[in-house]
């Protein structure tokens, strides 16, 4: 699984056509994994001299030893539960050495998905030092475990939690016959309370375009995001969504196979699914965490048609767009964006988006995405104004 990641978190960029002509629909084949399988015996030195040779002038590859090798390792990574087939589907990799790939696709299970986060996790974590996660304090003080180090009397309902040399203080100079329920003193601690998170990926056109595929390193984030939640913060919610000519939700287990498309950017479709998907998730803490690389560039008209415009900072297509930021603040959602590129223009959309909704804004790289957003992640504050 750690030598073929990278194939199962291709998001286009590795293909030269595909680049330029990218197709979202397509997910890895049988005959994709072989190949990606064999492309990474090869590079480690794994295969033996011999039966390269066997290969090289084999009229049929299934019959040589590398071919049913290979075959071992593909059905091993199906019964170890990382990968599954359709059902029906024979599990098998290609016909013939020259013949036509199979077009059988294959699915990553939970399995994989954890594996791709925690990888991904672990390598994120490793620039952030060795502090370890813990849950998001909020401005309230309720009885707890956690000591604040502060008191108040005890009301009904407290938990009891004493204090214990001032109520002994108030105990000795009233008497036990005299003592009120509010001259017991009991210790606060923070509330910590759950957060419900959505992360937005622009999966636009320009993700794998100028010589940088930014897209795989915005799903790397977005694995090891979830992982780290599912882990550290079993109360809070994490979902995913997509934002190209329209956007859509994308569940944890397609995550990994998405692709960029030959899209444009529709920011303010993605901002109303945001919004959409944080009613549906209970509890008043909620975020959004958009990675983009583009200023808003499509817009979906009343009539459901899809209006582009890739020049400048389209005034009707920034509108509507500020208009899903503004009601985003009302809902109290803040918006933390994270900039891949540093267009001045992509750069004043985010500020005056930061400024509507007193959420976060980076300018970052493909290379230290990650450690942003988890940072951003696991010292979230929350304050109110």
């Amino acid at each position: 699984m750690e030598m073929i990641q990278d194939f199962l978190m291709d998001s286009g960029f590795s293909d030269p056509y595909n680049r330029y002509q990218p197709d979202p629909s397509r997910v890895p084949t049988l005959e994709d994994l072989y190949d990606a399988l064999l492309q990474a015996l090869l590079q480690q030195d794994r295969i033996p001299e011999e039966w390269l040779r066997e290969a090289r002038f084999a009229n049929r590859k299934e019959e040589t030893r590398l071919y049913r090798e290979i075959q071992k390792l593909i059905q091993r990574l199906q019964d170890e539960g990382y990968i599954r087939l359709p059902e029906g589907e024979p599990p098998r990799a290609g016909q013939g050495f020259q013949g036509e790939a199979q077009e059988v696709r294959i699915e990553l299970t939970n399995k994989s998905v954890d594996f791709l986060g925690l990888r991904s996790l672990r390598a994120l974590l490793g620039a952030l030092g060795k502090n370890a996660p813990g849950a998001h304090p909020t401005r309230h003080y309720a009885p707890g475990v956690e000591s604040s180090g502060e008191t108040k009397p005890y009301e009904f309902g407290d938990q009891p939690n004493l204090q214990v040399g001032e109520t002994l203080k108030n105990l000795v100079m009233k008497g036990l016959d005299n003592l009120e329920p509010e001259d017991l003193v009991v210790e606060l601690s923070e509330y910590t309370a759950a957060m419900n998170t959505v992360v937005l990926l622009d999966c636009s056109h320009s993700m794998i375009l100028y010589g940088e595929d930014r897209f795989t390193p915005a799903k790397r984030v977005a694995l090891g995001l979830a992982h780290l939640i599912r882990t550290q913060y079993p109360g809070d919610q994490v979902r995913f969504g997509i934002f190209h000519d329209s956007a859509e939700e994308v569940p944890l287990g397609r995550l990994p196979t998405v692709q960029v498309g030959p899209y444009h950017t529709n920011t303010a479709e993605g901002l109303r699914l945001a919004r959409k998907m944080l009613r549906k998730m209970s509890g008043e803490m909620k975020q959004i965490i958009m990675i983009t690389d583009g200023k808003p560039s499509a817009l979906t008209l009343p009539s459901g048609q899809i209006y582009k415009n890739a020049w400048g900072l389209d005034p009707v297509i920034l509108a509507e767009t500020l208009k899903e930021a503004t009601l985003a603040r009302k809902e109290g959602i803040p918006i933390h964006t994270f900039m891949l590129a540093r267009e001045p223009e992509l750069l004043a959309f985010v500020k005056k988006i930061t400024q509507i909704t007193r959420g976060k804004a980076y300018l970052t790289t493909p290379a230290n995405i990650g450690k942003y957003v988890l940072m951003d992640f696991l010292n979230r504050k929350v304050s109110r104004n």
